[in-house]
């Protein structure tokens, strides 16, 4: 039995180490992950996460785990920003405004399926034009949902949260651990 982590964020693989869990191998699959149309943050953060798991090349024995992270402002999906423009207009959006994080867990064991939806809800102040330039100059945003990172420098720009920090993050360390300790994967962090 190995573990594959069906991702390729650093992050991910962090927040794992931190309850004692070492994949075996790190597998991310080439899925589409553009939204259909019409379709919900939560269902489309959900239907991402069941498609990477299926995606991933594993055993049977295998336990492969997989998770997607989607910002959602109302109904609005703000997903990775393609470029600094689209990354401004994203923090500009969320400025001073309550939005939610949400982080959806596939955990597959052969043909078994546990999947696992975290949201929290985040405000985020209004960054002055000094902050947006600094903030879009230092890179970061490239590749995060929202076009921020709550652990890096953006986490200067959130006051207050509610729900699960490592959630927002990309992956709800508490919900990880009990999704693989039920999948058979021995979790020694104490949070199964």
């Amino acid at each position: 039995m190995r573990l594959i982590l069906g991702s390729a964020s650093p992050r991910r693989k962090e927040l794992l180490a931190q309850i004692g869990v070492v994949p075996d191998a790190i597998l991310p699959p080439d899925i589409d992950e553009d939204p259909q149309r019409g379709e919900l943050p939560r269902p489309y953060c959900l239907r991402l996460a069941r498609e990477k798991a299926l995606a991933v090349d594993a055993g049977p024995d295998d336990v492969v785990l997989c998770a997607d992270t989607t910002v959602a402002l109302g109904r609005r999906i703000l997903g990775k920003p393609r470029n600094a423009g689209e990354a401004a207009a994203f923090l500009v959006a969320l400025g001073g405004r309550r939005h939610s994080v949400i982080t959806a867990v596939a955990v597959r064991r052969g043909e078994r399926l546990w999947l696992r939806e975290v949201v929290t809800a985040v405000k985020m102040k209004r960054l002055s034009d000094v902050e947006l330039n600094a903030y879009l100059s230092s890179g970061e945003w490239q590749g995060k949902a929202g076009g921020y990172a709550i652990q890096g420098l953006a986490g200067a720009f959130v006051p207050w949260i509610s729900g699960s920090f490592t959630g927002v993050v990309g992956l709800p360390v508490a919900e990880t651990a009990a999704l693989l300790a039920a999948a058979g994967w021995p979790v020694h962090g104490g949070c199964a």
